[in-house]
């Protein structure tokens, strides 16, 4: 009988499951990076419970974001070999286990794997398939679907943060981190909702003509005469590794794209700074006099202001007026967020302390929200669950190493200073640097633009609406490309 091949052709429905989709991406935010950042509630505790400096201390943090951005490629694949589903469930199982055996941790060696490996792992598992999915089933609405589905890692903070401290108080933070266990054990609720959907990258319409349908079949029935993997024949290891070979680069060619290449730069400043005001805001607003509980309210500030920023720019960056810019509001985002760290070492009470957590957590959230939704206007929805495991994975060595620098910074100088001065201008830089491509660019396109203009009228002359690229000819009409 011969085999039909069939061409995924479904376009992302803006809606239906996909809310239930957002949902579950909603608390899975919650449940990683809202409970990541309310460990920095933890770093007094830790430190003085087992006598060690900031440096030390600030590796159990570290090791928790960097393993969680590390493993983000790990996730991919899991969600794209097996299914988004099963890496969220067997994540959340992971992450709760470890959180359960940190709270009979005996040494910070203990928290170190237990904390920091094993929840990180977890988190990993969770964390990217879970976005990757939003993407999948939104397009005319991606930005306000992300804004929700991330606003949970600031709704999380802001209801935490307070809850943790309480906790602490009430129980020890044996058991905070005992209760933390079963909280983060929703996550497998999250996982049965990742319902699996199969798109085509869309052309024009979202819809294949007969001829290009044709053309489709046509290539694929070339690639398997050229194969020696035929149908009814048993399947060869040699063809077998050469498949999964060519489906892997497949999937990672976007790494050929410039546009990629410089975001993936930038991100490596971008989270060496965003990261070290989540781990030492506590610390420092109790080393200028701030109680323990107005310390953890600040935390709760940057969690509800981020909800709002995550939803403002998510809703804003969708209409059309400013669709198009959509990566120069991210480069905005990081900028002032990285200006907010440079006032941080001239605010010495809470009162000061309060508008920097606003603006903090307002612009962090909204450059959250815009991450994926550029990355995805970068490689398309056809990469988006590749590149956004190696968009977090590049997050990993500057989680890992910012927080200990910043607080070998601390024990050198005795100040805050320098650690939030670092933390300020590599942001800025991170800004910077995608200002300069997109400028470069502009320039580039310009002068490829006049000469066109100038040449034989018959050469191709390519132009970009912000939505659809096409190749325009003196003979025929505009088709996309």
């Amino acid at each position: 009988m011969a085999q039909t091949n069939k061409v995924p052709v479904a376009v992302p429905p803006d809606g239906g499951w996909g809310w239930m989709i957002v949902a579950g991406c909603f608390i899975v935010t919650i449940c990683t990076r809202a409970v990541t950042r309310c460990i920095s509630i933890f770093f007094v505790e830790f430190q003085m419970h087992f006598a060690q400096d900031y440096s030390k201390t600030a590796w159990i943090h570290s090791l928790v974001d960097c393993t969680t951005m590390l493993c983000a490629p790990l996730g991919s694949f899991i969600g794209n070999r097996l299914s988004c589903r099963f890496a969220v469930i067997l994540g959340g199982f992971m992450a709760s286990t470890g959180l359960i055996l940190s709270s009979f941790a005996t040494s910070l060696e203990n928290l170190y794997l237990s904390l920091g490996v094993l929840t990180g792992i977890g988190f990993a598992l969770c964390y990217t398939p879970a976005i990757a999915m939003v993407g999948k089933y939104f397009c005319k609405r991606k930005s306000l679907a992300y804004g929700v589905a991330m606003s949970g890692s600031g709704i999380g903070t802001f209801i935490l943060a307070p809850v943790v401290q309480h906790l602490i108080e009430l129980y020890s933070w044996r058991g905070a981190l005992l209760l933390l266990g079963g909280f983060v054990a929703n996550l497998c609720v999250c996982g049965a909702l990742m319902r699996p959907i199969t798109l085509k990258e869309e052309q024009l319409s979202g819809v294949l003509s007969v001829n290009e349908e044709n053309t489709y079949n046509k290539q694929q029935n070339n690639l398997n005469s050229k194969s020696a993997c035929k149908p009814g024949q048993p399947i060869r290891t040699d063809c077998l590794n050469r498949c999964v070979f060519f489906q892997s680069l497949q999937e990672y060619s976007f790494f050929l794209m410039p546009d990629f290449m410089v975001l993936a730069v930038s991100i490596l400043f971008l989270a060496y700074g965003c990261s070290v005001p989540f781990v030492y805001l506590v610390p420092y607003a109790l080393n200028v006099g701030v109680s323990h509980q107005n310390s953890a309210f600040l935390m709760s500030i940057l969690g509800v202001i981020g909800i709002v920023g995550n939803i403002t720019f998510g809703w804003l960056t969708d209409r059309r007026c400013l669709k198009k810019y959509r990566y120069f509001c991210f480069l905005v985002a990081v900028g002032m967020d990285g200006l907010c760290c440079l006032l941080i070492p001239t605010l010495q009470s809470f009162p000061l302390l309060v508008p920097f957590s606003v603006l903090y957590g307002y612009f962090d959230g909204a450059y959250v929200a815009l991450l994926p939704v550029v990355t995805s206007d970068i490689v398309g929805t056809q990469y988006l669950s590749s590149a956004l495991g190696v968009v977090f994975f590049l997050h990993a060595i500057p989680y890992l190493i910012s927080p200990p620098i910043a607080g070998w910074l601390v024990d050198r100088t005795g100040t805050y200073t320098a650690a939030f001065m670092l933390s300020g201008f590599s942001m800025i830089f991170s800004s910077v640097l995608l200002v300069c491509a997109a400028l470069i660019k502009k320039c580039f396109r310009t002068r490829s633009g006049s000469y066109s203009t100038n040449s034989d009228p018959k050469l191709q002359i390519w132009t970009n609406t912000g939505e659809t690229d096409y190749c325009v000819t003196a003979d025929q009409e505009p088709k996309p490309v």
